[in-house]
């Protein structure tokens, strides 16, 4: 710390020369005079070089690489900062305390940051009232999930001043998408914040942290070309490690029109396949049952970090679709890593999310279908059903085109669940644009949506060319009647799956009954049923509890719009599943259905 206070009398010239004038007349001559003001002015001038040059260089404050070399792909990139000592850089066991918010990228964007600071000696802890730093890793998309981070802000505040002078002072920390898209406002409003990072910036944290000890902001949203934490093991903590996320691909190049993402996460690149394959392995030796392939337009995967086996095949659409950018050429693709990734141990399950419908061609829908461990569930957002309304969103795509992916979908992959994502209330939405909306929610049969009023963000394309002109009670009465028919259509399609036999991924308790235990359906679906007892096998007369990260044959006994309820009949296996299961349409993700506005 005593060396940080150093630093500011690097940059000022303390000694303030008088004029010649006045010391002229002390000597006795005017031509000493002057030659000894010369030399000490000459030794003052050094003094600071001096002092200068073991301060920060330029270097210090660019983002990447020196000019005059490149980095080879399985090199890890430098964290060191000659102006600061690796003691300052140190956690020295503080205690971090983490606040997700937002999508799952942001959950894979904690675990890489706690990663980075735990082997710099940070420790963790899960009670906000131990904690010397708070990091809270937020989400821009919505208007409604920035106001909940300032109002966090304002209790974080709070609670920081009336910390005793006795105790180390907390440091709040604001990582992720919004400190991206509001870094003046977050360091200049009330100064809530000590360290901003955006979501390339997370190697930089522990000098962030050091910065901050020092009585000063600290601030690095620099958006990179590169990075994706390919050599950053991010620490999991999955639900007893039974399931993980893994991040495969980072940024977007799609651009549409309403969305912030390409702004706060910059450009798409991808992590090499054998980063993603070592960490997969690793997942699977720990007894891992589930991994999801993480990113922002995960189907857009392309791997160009290994130039013999690149190619310079062009990048295969679905029928229909276009892109706002140049075809792309090259790389292994999301196919290629599908079909790696599958084959490291057929008793994990493989998802991914969230993927855009431009880009399931029917390479990637075979291998689906064939692959007995990769889910029969897509996510397929489609954002509105008028043509016209998906036109002005950029999407790439009219409702005809969404349409006959769909069937295609279908027909290459008879059990698939499908679910979606809307906006209501897009700018220039008319009430047959809405009307339209709900005609392709009743016709595809989604399991489960994702559906928000649009809430305009600075920077996009919408906020500088169109007009957000749909009264906010319009936006919201066609966002509860979206919900509405979402949830009828959930309910019907999970209705057919009543007598069937399902497979399914113990998660634990129900939150509602600790008499009930809760899982996962290869489409995502959730289903409750009572902790009981269950034979080894089918055939079997043993019986055994229970355990999380089991696979149990679930016989369905009822459905609504957001569960399925059963009772568990034995222990299995993802390999056994083609013997025991009659095949299901089923569903995706945590709470349900639909959610309104976050």
């Amino acid at each position: 710390m005593e060396y940080l206070k150093t630093l500011k009398p690097i940059f000022t010239v303390t000694q303030h020369w008088p004029p010649v004038s006045r010391i002229q007349a002390r000597y006795c001559s005017r031509l000493a005079s002057a030659v000894d003001i010369v030399r000490e002015k000459k030794k003052t001038v050094d003094k600071f070089k001096s002092r200068l040059s073991s301060g920060p260089s330029f270097q210090d404050f660019v983002k990447g690489l020196p000019a005059n070399r490149s980095r080879a792909a399985d090199e890890e990139p430098s964290e060191k900062h000659d102006y600061l000592s690796e003691g300052l850089l140190m956690g020295h066991s503080r205690k971090v305390y983490f606040e997700t918010y937002g999508c799952q990228m942001n959950v894979n964007d904690t675990e890489i940051a706690w990663s980075i600071l735990q082997k710099k000696g940070y420790q963790r802890t899960a009670h906000l009232s131990e904690a010397d730093v708070v990091l809270l890793v937020t989400c821009s998309v919505r208007e409604k999930a920035e106001q909940t981070i300032w109002n966090r802000l304002q209790q974080l505040t709070a609670m920081k001043r009336k910390r005793l002078k006795t105790h180390t002072p907390m440091k709040i920390g604001i990582l992720g998408c919004m400190a991206e898209r509001l870094k003046m406002e977050l360091l200049e409003r009330e100064k809530l914040v000590d360290v901003l990072a955006g979501p390339d910036a997370y190697r930089d944290l522990p000098r962030l942290l050091a910065v901050s000890d020092g009585g000063q902001q600290a601030c690095n949203v620099l958006l990179s070309l590169e990075e994706t934490y390919a050599d950053v093991m991010p620490v999991h903590h999955a639900p007893r490690g039974h399931s993980a996320f893994v991040s495969i691909m980072r940024g977007c190049d799609n651009m549409c029109s309403y969305c912030i993402v390409p702004f706060t996460r910059g450009r798409e690149r991808s992590r090499p396949v054998r980063s993603i394959l070592e960490e997969v392995r690793m997942l699977s030796d720990q007894g891992v049952k589930e991994v999801t392939l993480l990113g922002q337009n995960v189907n857009s995967y392309r791997d160009t970090s290994d130039e013999q086996v690149c190619g310079s095949d062009a990048t295969k659409l679905s029928r229909g679709f276009k892109t706002v950018y140049q075809t792309k050429r090259g790389g292994l693709r999301f196919s290629d890593l599908l079909d790696q990734v599958s084959r490291i141990d057929p008793d994990v399950r493989i998802r991914f999310t969230s993927p855009h419908p431009k880009d399931f061609p029917d390479e990637v829908l075979h291998l689906i279908a064939e692959r007995g461990n990769i889910c029969k569930q897509i996510h397929l957002p489609a954002q509105s059903g008028s043509s016209r309304v998906l036109k002005a969103m950029r999407r790439g795509y009219t409702r005809e085109a969404y349409l006959d992916l769909v069937r295609n979908i279908k027909q290459l992959i008879p059990d698939v669940s499908l679910s979606s994502d809307f906006i209501s209330g897009f700018c220039g939405e008319t009430e047959d644009d809405h009307q339209q909306t709900l005609s392709l929610i009743r016709e595809v049969g989604y399991n489960v949506g994702f559906l928000f009023a649009y809430s305009m963000r600075k920077k996009t394309h919408a906020f500088h060319r169109l007009q957000d002109d749909v009264p906010v009670e319009v936006k919201q009465r066609r966002l509860e009647e979206c919900i509405t028919v979402f949830r009828g259509e959930a309910e019907r399609v999970n209705a057919a799956l009543i007598g069937s036999t399902q497979l399914v991924l113990v998660e634990g308790e129900s939150k509602r009954s600790a008499e009930d235990l809760c899982g996962r359906t290869d489409g995502n679906m959730k289903v409750i049923f009572p902790k009981e007892d269950v034979h080894v096998q089918p055939t079997a007369f043993s019986t055994v509890p229970i355990s999380v990260g089991d696979y149990v044959l679930v016989k369905i006994l009822s459905a609504n719009s957001q569960s399925l309820r059963g009772r568990a009949l034995s222990l299995s296996s993802l390999r056994a599943r083609e013997v025991h299961c009659r095949t299901p349409p089923e569903d995706q993700r945590d709470e349900h259905v639909a959610h309104t506005q976050l």
